[in-house]
């Protein structure tokens, strides 16, 4: 193996060039990103960068010289378009045909962006949208943000904290269903409402009107919530299409590409990392996909690892799922899963003190540890996370009662 293609340059595509220099690889790697930054962080945008409290420093993934020195062919500015495998060739928006022996599927995804494309109606994912909703927000100093998952959380809280007049729109009736059971999300619900945010749930939202620009949030039971600026957290698009007539399998359920516990796909010398890639987990009952920063990470270095051993020895990637939301000065942490669950119980602090680490569990096993403000009593429970741990013998470590 003499030449390997990165197609996607964040957080998974930079680590898996990272380690296959890390591994030996001498060879030429190819890191191609859509955007024309450098790689850098993501989670910092909905906060410090929207704020303006970080310092750009902050935000690379990795300081310019330790970049530089991994010696990349490095493509910004141009995406991946087509993958022939046949041919070992990947096909770049500005006409470049690289050859490639092995290939790293990145590529991630895009926001969702609502019908109209009114002037005003921001998303974000990128720097240059956080650099966007930045502006509008301290022009406007009003907003209102479209669903009240992480990132409408987040975004959210970071316009309060500047002074904007924030309302939050979320078609259930908790933030943050997809991933979190009705009874935590309800406490973060609380969260929002005790900052001052207009948080309005079980409202879903029928359209976005104005002439050119936005003027208001027209709301399904026929009420309007007027403003200038509109930020909408509707999920993500995986980036999936220039794989199309390739033999990269995709996954019909989860979305994405369909990879095996290694994070190979369907096609020889051709893995996938990130927020796209889906594998089975022996310990959540089936495959899983993650849009979480530290398993873009973590399945990156597993990946290059394996791509270099070929036929030989490789590792499966069996991680503890991390992520964490900072919003009003507070830290939600979770490791796991946390939905669906069908037992909830806190086993340290309380909700209605902002503080505390709860359990979740399904079908007699526990599955995820959510914690806010409570930071080292929540990693101490990881170990539990990287076992299959009974619901009683979880308690049991946490010093409560078996019921």
């Amino acid at each position: 193996m003499k030449t390997i293609v990165v197609a996607g340059a964040g957080a998974a595509g930079l680590t898996t060039a990272e380690s296959l220099r890390e591994a030996g690889f001498d060879g030429t790697v190819t890191l191609v990103g859509e955007e024309r930054h450098r790689p850098y962080s993501r989670p910092p945008l909905s906060k410090e960068v929207l704020t303006g409290k970080g310092s750009p420093k902050s935000l690379p993934l990795r300081e310019e010289s330790a970049f530089d020195a991994l010696g990349l062919d490095l493509r910004l500015g141009v995406r991946a378009t087509a993958l022939r495998p046949s041919e070992r060739a990947v096909e770049l928006s500005d006409g470049t045909v690289l050859t490639a022996d092995g290939v790293v599927v990145a590529t991630g995804a895009r926001a969702r962006r609502p019908a109209g494309g009114l002037a005003g109606t921001h998303v974000l994912r990128t720097l240059d949208d956080a650099e966007a909703v930045r502006a509008g927000i301290l022009e406007h100093r009003r907003v209102v943000v479209i669903g009240a998952g992480f990132i409408g959380a987040e975004v959210a809280a970071s316009a309060h904290a500047m002074g904007a007049d924030v309302t939050l729109v979320e078609a259930a009736a908790a933030p943050l269903t997809r991933v979190m059971d009705p009874r935590v999300g309800a406490v973060l619900a609380e969260l929002h409402r005790d900052n001052g945010v207009d948080l309005r749930l079980g409202a879903p939202v029928s359209g976005i009107e104005g002439d050119g620009r936005v003027e208001r949030v027209r709301l399904a039971d026929g009420t309007a919530v007027e403003t200038p600026l509109v930020v909408a957290g509707l999920g993500v698009r995986l980036n999936t299409e220039w794989l199309a007539g390739s033999g990269v399998e995709l996954d019909a359920e989860l979305g994405g590409v369909r990879c095996d516990e290694y994070s190979a796909t369907s096609v020889p010398g051709v893995y996938a990392v990130g927020d796209l890639a889906s594998w089975p987990h022996p310990r959540y009952g089936g495959r899983i996909r993650l849009e979480h920063w530290t398993n873009a990470g973590e399945q990156a270095r597993v990946a290059a690892r394996n791509l270099l051993a070929g036929n030989g020895t490789r590792e499966r990637h069996t991680p503890v799922p991390y992520f964490w939301s900072d919003q009003y000065g507070m830290k939600v942490q979770l490791l796991g899963q946390a939905a669906p669950a069908d037992s909830v119980e806190v086993v340290h602090g309380s909700p209605e003190d902002r503080k505390f680490v709860a359990f979740l569990g399904r079908d007699g096993l526990l599955v995820g540890v959510l914690g806010l403000r409570s930071t080292p009593k929540v990693m101490r429970y990881r170990p539990l996370l990287a076992e299959t741990t009974t619901w009683e013998d979880a308690l049991a470590a946490a010093g409560r009662p078996v019921r």
